[in-house]
């Protein structure tokens, strides 16, 4: 399966989708699913602009619009995750995941699908430690603060994505915290060299997501917000932890075991490598210690019972060698010329894609999620405290079976088709928008219908954008 992975979009679909079909015509084959890792802006119109955090001079329409009305059309499925430039107003109103625009699907706040099989999992937004653990308080219409704010992750979402059992390909706007150090470090530092403060003080990139990719384990991990292309490996240590994770004496995930990257240069000033050892000839080389020499046994001698605790056992023998799991992981550069924004990378998968009908599907384990947390969705500043991790555990598997009970059941291949339960719907015109002063308001709030049938198949409350109560009929005058 070929999977198209772009770093950040800000907006230029046109490029993105001209690209695709470039490398499509080149290789002869059709792209079969688009990923792009966060900077989507799905900017509808004017209105939509001054929902999104950048300086003025970057508040443009670009073209997502045209998507959104129809005018130009997606010609492969695109999944999208948010990240620090985004229309906030409008994924909220899709927190729970849905469709942006015909065949542009975005997976939530927090998320995980399926596509042809292959499990698909994103985190949207980037890490503040100050608003990591608060609740989902922000309201329209945006003050400064809260504009910023409604795109940092919280723990709710990443606490979540922590239940799942290993997804085949994860997405995230931000890195991984230390990931720099699982790659050409030396490379990036030479491209980037602003990053190495950051580097040296343990800065770069997001803790919350560090702990997910020990936790999870996937097989991808695809990111983007730094702009520049970056790869990675990092080899897991056998399953020591919850959910086959490697954690330290404190409960915290184990640093990556890195592997060495063979077309690494190493440069003379690298302040990150090990100090070389002196090579002074005028120093002496330090004198070896001396070995004991070899104890030999007499097999007809008779060991005395009190000398039996001399004599050192056999040592055991050494446990079988299980091969480390590996994740690799991508970063790519924002989509403009001669920039590595965009690749393409086949993935084998034991199912057989229909061309033009792939299987584009909810994933049922993280249906179960979102059923055992709704509840601890605070729309607060304060979040509602989280359950022990095996409480949690124990509930998303009490939530899984009424999911094979009440919305499976009957579905061929025991998923649901995402079309089947969420169709497209404009919520706000799309296009230039409204003239005058109102061009420069933010848009009025929205029950968006996508996230009410989503709320409905799972029989959860909807807390993102409940309709309003109906009125009351007015009684007719006497």
């Amino acid at each position: 399966m070929k999977i198209a992975v772009e770093g950040c979009c800000h907006g230029e679909l046109d490029a993105t989708y001209e690209e695709i079909k470039r490398i499509e015509q080149r290789d002869g084959a059709p792209v079969d699913v688009l990923l792009i890792c966060g900077d989507f802006q799905a900017v509808r119109n004017a209105q939509d602009l001054q929902c999104m955090a950048v300086p003025d001079k970057y508040k443009d329409l670009r073209q997502f619009y045209q998507y959104y009305t129809g005018e130009k059309q997606a010609h492969v499925l695109t999944l999208v995750i948010g990240g620090n430039h985004e229309a906030s107003n409008y994924m909220w109103e899709l927190y729970h995941g849905g469709w942006l625009a015909p065949n542009i699907y975005f997976l939530g706040h927090a998320g995980c699908v399926q596509f042809n099989g292959v499990r698909i999992a994103g985190a949207s937004g980037i890490y503040k430690s100050h608003d990591f653990p608060l609740g989902s308080f922000e309201r329209m219409p945006y003050n400064p603060k809260s504009m910023r704010s409604i795109y940092h992750i919280r723990e709710y979402c990443v606490r979540r994505l922590s239940l799942l059992s290993t997804p085949r390909i994860m997405l995230s706007h931000d890195w991984p915290q230390g990931i720099e150090h699982a790659g050409d470090l030396a490379g990036l530092l030479r491209r980037k060299q602003h990053f190495r403060a950051d580097v040296q003080n343990s800065a770069l990139g997001s803790p919350p997501l560090r702990g997910l990719l020990h936790q999870l384990q996937p097989e991808w991990w695809f990111s983007a917000h730094l702009h520049t292309r970056f790869e990675a490996a990092v080899a897991h240590g056998p399953a020591e932890g919850a959910a086959g994770a490697s954690v330290d004496a404190g409960g915290q995930p184990a640093p990556p075991v890195i592997v060495a990257n063979p077309d690494e240069i190493a440069i003379d000033d690298d302040e990150f490598d090990a100090p070389a050892p002196s090579e002074d000839p005028a120093q002496p080389a330090a004198a070896a210690e001396p070995r004991p020499p070899p104890v030999s046994r007499n097999d007809d001698e008779i060991v005395l019972s009190d000398e039996e605790d001399d004599v050192a056992p056999p040592p055991p023998p050494p446990p079988p060698y299980v091969p480390p799991k590996m994740t690799k992981f991508l970063a790519l550069d924002k989509c403009l010329p001669r920039r590595k924004f965009l690749e393409v990378i086949d993935i084998p998968t034991d199912a057989t894609p229909t061309p033009g009908n792939p299987t584009f599907a909810f994933d049922p384990e993280w249906l179960a999620i979102v059923r055992a947390f709704n509840p601890l969705l605070s729309l607060e500043m304060k979040q509602t405290p989280f359950p022990p991790e095996a409480e949690a555990r124990a509930t998303v598997a009490r939530e899984l079976t009424w999911v094979q009970e009440n919305v499976l059941a009957g579905c061929e291949g025991q998923v649901v088709n995402v079309k089947d339960v969420q169709q497209f719907a404009p919520t706000l015109p799309g296009g230039d928008g409204p003239q005058g002063r109102e061009r420069f308001q933010q848009p009025p709030w929205f029950t968006n219908p996508q996230t009410v049938a989503f709320c409905e198949m799972l029989g959860i409350e909807n807390k993102i954008n409940a309709p309003p109560p109906p009125t009351a009929a007015k009684s007719p005058p006497p």
